[in-house]
């Protein structure tokens, strides 16, 4: 009699395959992150390259061309507008400690109050409570610069990805291939057929949808906080376009940061900066996203909170922006699973034969 059945053998193997698998993701987390930017920006040049392509005849020329046109929009980007973002940033990381004293002390209630004819008790009372959260407040801040100083540490990223991109731009469908060539079952091949394509369509709309949300952003951000006067207009405008790649949460931290250093600046038409910020994002959310990005992600908010959250803890910065697409993705899996799983179930249920007479 053998010492462990097969059925158990199987089921110790899977396991070991899995404790392998997440012991490979936990030492290899920052590789396979830079991996995923260079596929999401292989997707968003894909579209352009390939009409490229048609007129060049070459797939290693177009991307040559397409990265050397990427070059040119970024240089004169930063040339015209890099300049003011760099002394701006300058100036608001010059006076961010001051403007965490005067919050600790207290001051801060002391200059609102004076602006806003706030009573002296009600002056007092403010000033009291944030004298009393002061370390509260203290660890806040240093919490907020070490992840700043965490997605600085990410910046090779820069150079990491736009090279690995060219490979998948160039031999992508090579590696679909080689995935498939793996699968001997029609039937699995089927699946896995579904599903990459289905991780094409949504991973493509996904990328472009949010560099158009990202753009359109900046540009309304820009406009109204310029016209409006609001100090550092062009960073805060900046983070805001940056941050329209967190769902959800991204915008709520950009309405908290420009409302945030437009009242700790002194800025006095606060009522109608947040009017604003609450008119943009129901355009966004009910005019602007349900066109552009249609129905290729299909999550629920709580999914995408939950996204959210666990990509912070797993990745930093990092992990949130990938959270989405990675949630998306899972969801593809588990659509495309459910009718296979049940037409495997429905196969291997026993028809009964005739009965005997």
């Amino acid at each position: 009699m053998a010492l462990v059945d097969s059925r158990a053998a199987r089921v110790i193997f899977t396991a070991l395959l899995f404790l392998l698998g997440i012991g490979f993701l936990y030492f290899a987390f920052h590789t396979l992150i830079a991996f995923l930017f260079a596929i999401l920006l292989a997707y968003l040049m894909n579209p352009a390259v390939t009409r490229i392509e048609r007129w060049t005849r070459g797939r290693g020329t177009a991307i040559a061309l397409m990265y050397a046109v990427v070059l040119m929009l970024l240089a004169v980007f930063f040339f015209f507008i890099g300049p003011g973002v760099a002394r701006q940033a300058q100036r608001l990381a010059q006076a961010i400690p001051g403007l965490i004293e005067n919050i600790g002390s207290g001051q801060i209630a002391e200059e609102i109050g004076a602006r806003h004819g706030w009573s002296l008790g009600t002056q007092q009372l403010a000033q009291n409570f944030l004298i009393s959260h002061r370390a509260d407040i203290l660890a806040m801040a240093q919490g907020i610069g070490l992840r700043v100083a965490d997605a600085a540490k990410q910046s090779w990223l820069l150079v990491v990805v736009p090279i690995l991109a060219v490979f998948f731009l160039k031999d992508g469908p090579r590696f679909r291939d080689a995935l498939l060539a793996f699968v001997t079952s029609e039937r699995q091949r089927q699946l896995f057929h579904n599903v990459i394509g289905d991780l094409n369509l949504m991973l493509a709309q996904f990328i472009r949808a949010q560099l158009t949300m990202v753009l359109l952003s900046f540009i309304a951000y820009m406009s109204f906080l310029g016209l409006m006067r609001v100090p550092y207009a062009l960073v805060l405008s900046s983070a805001g376009g940056v941050m329209e790649f967190i769902p959800l949460v991204g915008p709520l931290v950009t309405a908290a940061v420009i409302l945030s250093v437009a009242t700790l600046t002194g800025y006095s038409h606060w009522i109608v900066l947040a009017l604003f910020l609450a008119a943009w994002r129901l355009t966004v959310d009910y005019v602007l996203v349900p066109r552009i990005m249609g129905n290729s992600m299909e999550l629920h908010p709580l999914a995408t909170i939950f996204g959210v959250l666990a990509g912070g803890e797993i990745g930093g910065v990092l992990g949130i922006y990938l959270s989405i697409p990675v949630m998306a993705a899972l969801r593809i899996v588990w659509k495309r699973w459910q009718p296979y799983s049940q037409s495997n179930h429905s196969a291997l249920v026993e028809v009964p034969g005739p009965s005997e007479p």
